[in-house]
């Protein structure tokens, strides 16, 4: 039904809440990659005006840091939107710190708890393959 494809991988060593946050930014994330992504506001019967969400499934899937890295590796080889979440970015309190970390990574070792990526649908699915849907 879509051409294209979006997925989440989170690391499945942290915590639940650790988990539900990198969820969510890493989404808030595609969406600003791709707003062609978003659809209408939603109206219920009484005229209420909502947000807008995705216009497709969002997957969630884990796996352990070198599941993620490898994810990672395949997206930059076949050019997909990635967008990445390090560890460090735990310790901070804002935008402009989780950026000045992440600038000290290593990208060839990066220290992945969250993974975003987007892209057509078969090249995702080979970049996400080995991975197992979050339960």
């Amino acid at each position: 039904m879509f051409d294209t494809k979006i997925a989440i991988v989170v690391r499945d060593d942290l915590a639940a809440w650790q988990k539900l946050n990198i969820t969510a930014f890493l989404a808030s994330g595609i969406a600003a990659a791709a707003p062609e992504a978003i659809g209408e506001p939603y109206v219920d019967a009484g005229g209420h005006a909502y947000g807008r969400m995705f216009v497709q499934p969002v997957l969630v899937f884990r796996g352990p840091l070198a599941g993620l890295q490898a994810a990672h590796r395949q997206a930059l080889e076949r050019g997909l939107t990635i967008l990445p979440y390090v560890e460090a970015m735990f310790a901070t309190g804002h935008d402009a710190a989780n950026r000045a970390v992440f600038a000290e990574e290593d990208p060839a070792a990066l220290n992945l708890v969250g993974l975003a990526i987007r892209g057509p649908k078969k090249a995702v699915d080979k970049t996400v393959k080995g991975l197992s849907l979050h339960d």
